[in-house]
């Protein structure tokens, strides 16, 4: 059974989270400040932290460097702070995705089960990943159809479909690409996931697999069957 720690100073919520993850069998425990989470962590080692950062205590951002400093257990955000400065804040630090307040629990439980299957492939290397009609061949560098990417394509396509389903920031993508000096170039982003969508998504306009977060960064969304 799936180990999930919520953490998250409304007494409500916690209770209302409890019961709707306890109903689809995960095994779940709360904290309702950092350092009560930071020690259940420890003490627990949960598969799955779904976190606040508006806590008592100290800030979430800390607790997600607290966790980063031992464990590599996925990190869902789950916060009132809309902006976009939080939310790259925390992916920066290590979370691996961040919903919004208010939200629906369907989009928290797809969440939750989108960086579960990720986690669980770790270690996997995808050899092939199809995107759209094409097949994208990471050993080879080659795409059916005669499709042509440059080198930095290249590096781009690879972190995100090596991540398949999370959301990766904007910042740790430049920096993996272009090199810590460009991490503020978000321009680079924008212009080649472009070209990107225009040689792989059957619709480049509305993208399948290579989503914008907005704000954030960006995600690679398979198909259940995509990667082999």
């Amino acid at each position: 059974m799936t180990r999930i720690l919520v953490v998250d100073d409304e007494p409500q919520l916690l209770r209302a989270l409890r019961i709707n993850l306890s109903a689809r069998h995960y095994d779940v425990a709360v904290a309702a400040d950092g350092g009560a989470a930071l020690q259940k962590a420890a003490d627990w080692h949960p598969d799955l932290v779904v976190l606040d950062l508006g806590l008592p205590d100290m800030d979430g951002v800390e607790v997600i460097h607290g966790l980063r400093g031992w464990t590599s257990v996925p990190i869902v955000v789950l916060s009132g702070r809309a902006g976009s400065d939080d939310k790259v804040e925390a992916l920066d630090a290590g979370a691996d995705d961040y919903v919004t307040k208010p939200f629906a629990i369907d989009e928290l439980l797809a969440r939750i089960r989108a960086v579960s299957r990720r986690t669980a492939q770790q270690g996997e290397e995808p050899a092939r990943v199809r995107i759209g009609s094409h097949v994208v061949d990471l050993a080879s560098k080659t795409v059916s159809g005669g499709v042509r990417l440059t080198p930095t394509e290249w590096h781009l396509l690879e972190v995100l479909v090596r991540n398949p389903g999370k959301l990766v920031g904007q910042r740790a993508l430049l920096a993996e690409v272009w090199g810590e000096v460009y991490v503020k170039e978000t321009n680079y982003l924008r212009q080649y996931m472009a070209q990107l969508r225009r040689k792989l998504e059957p619709d480049p306009a509305r993208p399948v697999h290579l989503i914008t977060e907005p704000g954030m960064g960006y995600r690679f969304v398979p198909d259940s069957d995509a990667i082999t």
